[in-house]
């Protein structure tokens, strides 16, 4: 008697039987197309689920059965090899079998690319130069980012975090942060995941494009400042870099007792000593009387940063012999006299005025510098040119520390990793950023997807905005990545 074979087990057998065979479109597949930056919605329907990508023409359609858009694609189009964007898996349609060839394994690493322990502890011991599948050849994280249309603000922050080791190799390990529980509903996570997607994808060194497009993690943060950044609208990078920071502390279910990579890479801790003045217009007798009261006696309070605010001296404008305004210049060292504990500034609230003073009692492994450029009122916006003249290394910043501190602080020279620079005009203008480069400790200029290296001397003579100092681990004297 003749057995027939149930229907479904036939067919799943023929299947089995073709996804063993080598598929004959395989040469088709054009990798210089291929581009997963993207949000990955069907170019059709524009929804994300069950989305897969053309490997012949690089678009992104839905579904694989009959009537699918994918499906359609590849029998209107004699497109064959289609990526499911996500589980990886590679099929040939119409046939509709799923193809597993180890040729195939540098496009599933273009799109997600994994760094194990090893790879990551080596990144900063090298300077290789890596070829990319367009000939062109890059240093992994000396990578430029694409300026969708605004976005050059947001870009530089991202390129200076990138290139923080502690936070770029937690960020480069899905695993560190992949077990974070968060309440239902919160989107704040998108954030943590958009940007490890894009610190992997800026230090691949598989890529088959020397750049970047950081389209998602925009999108993300798009969403997640409920608009207040926008990839349309010129934004300021103090101001992203903050949201950014606080955003992803929290995110990482970080708070002010629980510590997350964020403040264990940036948090230093500072004393402030504040004093309320009278009004001015008061006569002097009354301001005197007050000055011997309770409320208006000097108060000291103990505060974390993330940051530190430098105050530009008020630029002069005066003019040379030939009519030329001068761009003034101010040591740093000028400017950091705000934080030695002696030094009085006024600050102006809408009703009252109060005398500060900051001194320093942590200084954290980076240090982050915020050199205030810009003075808002309600009709315009300021900018003030001042030159800052800095050392590239070896700022020691011992004298701004508390006494106690000094006694406790073993390390408190630093050097600079990352130099955020504002050009033009106040609310235009266009923002480039210097980075160091570990591995060769040369320096590099990016802006947008332009990449060049330059000479240590050129970057302080830049309009100076943000900029990432590295502790040094040893008081062992100069650093050898200067290259002056």
């Amino acid at each position: 008697m003749k057995t027939s074979i149930p229907h479904n087990l036939k067919a799943k057998l023929v299947i089995e039987d073709r996804r063993s065979r080598h598929c004959p479109y395989l040469d088709t597949i054009n990798r210089s197309v291929l581009d997963f930056d993207f949000e990955k919605l069907c170019s059709i329907s524009l929804s994300h689920i069950n989305v897969y990508a053309c490997l012949i023409c690089g678009k992104y359609f839905q579904g694989r059965g009959l009537k699918s858009h994918a499906y359609t694609h590849s029998v209107q189009f004699t497109h064959h090899v289609f990526l499911n964007l996500h589980t990886l898996k590679f099929y040939c349609l119409p046939d509709n079998y799923e193809i597993i060839d180890s040729s195939l394994e540098d496009i599933t690493y273009v799109l997600k690319p994994t760094f194990t322990k090893q790879h990551i502890a080596g990144l900063d011991k090298q300077g290789k130069l890596y070829r990319a599948y367009d000939g062109t050849t890059y240093l992994p994280g000396i990578v430029g980012l694409n300026n969708i249309k605004a976005n050059d603000y947001a870009n530089v922050v991202l390129q200076a975090f990138s290139n923080v080791p502690p936070l770029r190799n937690y960020f480069l390990e899905e695993e560190n942060y992949r077990g974070i529980r968060r309440p239902p509903g919160d989107i704040m996570f998108l954030l943590v995941q958009r940007f490890g997607e894009l610190m992997r994808k800026l230090w691949n060194p598989r890529n088959f494009k020397a750049h970047v497009s950081p389209h998602e993690m925009l999108q993300a943060v798009v969403l997640c400042s409920k608009k207040n950044f926008q990839i349309t609208k010129q934004g300021d990078a103090v101001d992203f870099m903050t949201w950014f920071l606080n955003a992803l502390h929290g995110a990482l279910g970080g708070t002010k007792k629980k510590p997350s990579i964020i403040t264990k890479a940036f948090q230093g801790y500072m004393r402030i000593f504040s004093k309320k003045l009278p009004h001015p217009d008061l006569p002097p007798e009354e301001k005197e009387a007050l000055l011997t009261t309770d409320e208006y006696q000097e108060q000291m309070s103990e505060s974390s940063f993330l940051f530190l605010t430098l105050d530009l001296p008020t630029a002069p404008l005066y003019k040379d012999e030939k009519e030329q305004l001068i761009i003034p210049q101010v040591p740093l060292f000028n400017i950091l006299a705000k934080f030695n504990g002696s030094t009085e500034k006024e600050y102006k609230t809408y009703k009252e005025n109060f005398l500060k003073r900051f001194q320093l009692t942590k200084l954290p492994p980076y240090l982050i510098f915020c050199i205030k450029r810009f003075t808002k009122n309600n009709f315009f916006v300021e900018k003030n040119p001042t030159i800052v003249n800095f050392p590239i290394t070896n700022v020691d910043l011992r004298e701004y520390l508390t006494e106690e501190a000094q006694a406790t602080e073993k390390n408190t020279t630093y050097d600079l990793i990352a130099n955020v620079v504002h050009d033009g005009k106040p609310t235009e203008g266009a923002y480039r950023i210097h980075v160091l480069h570990h591995g060769t400790g040369k320096w590099y200029e990016m802006q947008d997807l332009q990449v060049t290296d330059i000479l240590p001397q050129m970057i302080t003579l830049s309009e100076a905005y943000i900029q990432i100092w590295k502790r040094q681990e040893s008081n062992d004297g100069r650093n050898n990545h200067t290259g002056i």
